[in-house]
């Protein structure tokens, strides 16, 4: 399964990230990269922890995400 992952660069450095269809499922990272691998690791455990307490997966992933180009 897939879900649409935000990154934001942090303005004393590093990124986060979060996942708009999982609520509080989010990181912080030095890096982007880092950012990438925490954030799997994160919607791992939250899916982990919802199968755990019983609770239902959101599927499938409602969020999307596209640039739309304007004339500036």
């Amino acid at each position: 399964m897939e879900y649409l992952v935000i990154f934001e660069e942090c303005n004393g450095g590093g990124y986060s990230a979060y996942v708009p269809d999982l609520p509080v499922c989010f990181t912080v990272g030095d890096t982007l990269e880092d950012t990438k691998e925490n954030i799997k690791e994160a919607i791992e455990l939250y899916l982990e922890d919802l199968k755990e307490t019983g609770k239902e997966i959101p599927q499938p992933p409602h969020k999307m995400a596209e640039y739309i180009a304007v004339a500036a």
